[in-house]
């Protein structure tokens, strides 16, 4: 049956007519819908792990019972899981498993542009990379049989255009893939030095294999055009771009197997054109192939290292006719990305910059505490970091730094990777204070589950984790919790705590404004003949207050009457419109 899909929602259509029975993740955009949608299939037990680690563990593990198995991540989730992934490829696999990763060209919600090909070159993993829907669920049914052919977890490598675009797709019924019984095997699992020394040629034959397969595979295809001026190597989304500016002009060669890539077939193709060209978003990673092979091509040299493509880019650079749209009159405000109104976050943020703290933040919406007028993060580097730099941090600087250096980290993020972060700082005892802002849910990427919050992907009753208790356990004697929109008992318990000679942990709880089983305050108005206009109530940087006429002015339509602004203002001009919700 035809229908328009999302590329995240047909792969996981795919998973799911390749009879896979496990899926096991970590949220990260643009991947994160995948495990979302697979999760809708009843035939598929599917989870949100800690970490992409344990995602990808997990799937190996299922794997390894002979069940088909999946883990998705985004690109920088592949570095929390590359330990496993470079033994994986020495194990192999029993029973088929596919390991999604989306890049993020462009930065759209991601701290880098990281280009995870080569990782499978690394690895010595096949990677195969839809250019639309239908590929998204045609190329995770491949996968499967890819794995199980080769003995080798498979990448099915998403980007954020593939997988938050719709495009027709053709849905099949479930096949179900016979379990494939667990055999005890030494030799091959067991991946100490004198095993894995004599696995490593396997995966080099096996690499070889792939190459010979990579030659005659559909995945790769070459379409034919009347110029042979000049020839185009493209995949993905380029693909796209590249047919919609040249059509059926010129030849194509369109990779759906990323790597390993074929050999034989490139040298033809370039023979047959006068002009070879790569078109490719990110690194130079099928230009680099095309050069080792002693081939000439354009590539980089015209094409950007940095951000995302377009049509008008790629005939730009091919110099062919733009596709030219009617531009505005007048360039459009930036719209930066901030937290909502009611955020829990904003009160903890305003504290910290009042109390001109240093702030090592960390990976979630409250990473939006770096922006102004609060300015208050001063670092965030990748998930878990928070903690773990604090420490680092004032063991450099010991006083100097001691009582006035915060780490920010989110209930998620906490249990992703920033518990070693603790750990470490309660076996080497360095005076660090850590903030855990707990909004109840994993916030940034669309309000998943996580284990601190009691239920689990299909938001069913799950084993919750209750942070003070962790904290405690882990070596911390100073833990207290605080309301974020009680401004005073913040600003008590920031003084308190980095004044104290110890590590301390402070839980910031409140939950997200956006959870749907939040029941708000009536919206706030103030009163004119009260307010003075100093602004006082802007320096928390709410989306709902906006100055007209120098006066501030409240939008009940987003205010949900938190309160924060009344604790700012001097002149009690903000009031109640007693509308409740």
């Amino acid at each position: 049956m035809k229908q328009l899909m999302l590329g995240n929602a047909a792969a996981a259509r795919g998973l799911w007519e390749a009879g896979c029975c496990v899926v096991s993740s970590y949220p990260g955009t643009p991947s994160t819908e995948i495990t979302e949608e697979a999760a809708k299939y009843d035939e598929i037990y599917a989870e949100w792990a800690p970490n992409e680690k344990v995602a990808m563990e997990t799937a190996f593990g299922a794997s390894l019972a002979g069940k088909r198995s999946f883990c998705g991540m985004k690109h920088v989730g592949l570095n929390v899981a590359a330990d496993p992934l470079f033994t994986v490829s020495y194990t192999g696999v029993n029973a088929g498993m596919v390991i999604a990763v989306a890049d993020d060209a462009g930065m759209h919600s991601s701290q880098n542009e990281q280009d995870s090909r080569h990782y499978a070159r690394s690895a010595k993993i096949p990677m195969l990379e839809p250019s639309d829907s239908a590929e998204a669920l045609a190329f995770a049914k491949k996968a499967y049989e890819l794995s199980e052919q080769f003995d080798v977890p498979v990448f099915l490598k998403m980007c954020t255009r593939i997988a938050h675009s719709q495009s027709i797709v053709d849905t099949g019924e479930r096949v179900e893939a016979p379990a494939k019984p667990y055999v005890k095997t030494i030799s091959k699992y067991v991946m100490t030095p004198a095993n894995a020394i004599k696995r490593h040629p396997v995966v080099e034959e096996r690499t070889r294999k792939l190459v010979e397969f990579a030659e005659t595979t559909d995945l790769n295809r070459i379409e034919n055009g009347p110029d042979h001026k000049i020839g185009i190597i493209t995949s993905s989304t380029s693909y796209q771009y590249v047919k919609e500016v040249c059509g059926d002009k010129v030849p194509i060669l369109k990779l759906g197997m990323i790597w390993p890539l074929p050999e034989k077939k490139i040298v033809d193709f370039a023979r047959s054109v006068e002009t070879l060209v790569v078109v490719e978003e990110l690194d130079g990673f099928i230009e680099t192939h095309v050069r080792e092979l002693g081939l000439s091509c354009k590539g980089k040299e015209a094409f950007p290292l940095l951000g995302e493509f377009s049509q008008n880019l790629i005939a730009e650079k091919l110099g062919m006719e733009k596709h030219e749209g009617k531009a505005l009159d007048e360039a459009l405000p930036g719209r930066p990305p901030v937290m909502c109104a009611g955020c829990p976050h904003r009160g903890l943020f305003y504290t910290l910059a009042k109390n001109k703290c240093t702030v090592l933040g960390d990976i979630g919406c409250y990473t939006l505490g770096a922006a102004p007028p609060l300015n208050a993060i001063e670092m965030t580097l990748c998930m878990g970091a928070s903690v773990s730099a604090t420490h680092g941090f004032n063991k450099a600087l010991g006083k100097e730094s001691e009582g006035r250096t915060v780490a920010v980290i989110g209930d998620s993020t906490f249990m992703h990777s920033g518990m070693t972060g603790l750990a470490n700082i309660a076996y080497n005892q360095s005076n660090s204070t850590v903030i855990i802002v707990d909004n109840s849910i994993t916030g940034m990427t669309g309000h998943q589950q996580n284990p601190t919050t009691g239920y689990n992907i299909k938001g069913d009753p799950a084993g919750k984790i209750d942070l003070e208790s962790l904290v405690r356990a882990m070596g911390i004697r100073r833990v207290r919790v605080v309301d974020p929109y009680n401004l005073a008992e913040c600003d008590a318990a920031v003084k308190e705590e980095l004044a104290a000679e110890e590590p301390s942990v402070i839980i910031s709880r409140r939950p997200c404004a956006l959870l749907k089983y939040v029941k708000h305050k009536a919206p706030l108005k103030t009163d004119p003949q009260k307010c003075i206009g100093c602004k006082s109530c802007m320096r928390i940087g709410c989306p709902a207050i906006s100055m007209k006429d120098g006066k501030a002015r409240v939008d009940d339509t987003l205010c949900v009457g938190c309160g924060i602004c009344t604790q700012l203002c001097p002149k009690d001009a903000f009031e109640s419109t007693g509308k409740e919700e």
